[in-house]
């Protein structure tokens, strides 16, 4: 009993750390057309630029730093 509410409260901590996902600009591989997104949108898309802090890929930074 006692090490299901040690695991339960060290699962706790853990979350309590996590910060968002940063931002990061890509760009299309077809027509260059660019979009800021935390996750990469497909094959045909790559990197351009980041990461940032902000949705609207403006502040440069990791989130909660």
């Amino acid at each position: 009993m006692k090490a299901s509410i040690t695991i339960v409260i060290a699962l706790f901590c853990l979350t309590v750390l996590a910060a968002p996902a940063p931002w990061f600009m890509w760009r299309s591989k077809l027509d260059g057309k660019a979009f800021c997104a935390q996750t990469k949108p497909g094959e045909g898309w790559e990197k351009a630029s980041g990461p940032y802090q902000d949705a609207r890929c403006h502040r440069p930074g990791v989130p909660g730093r």
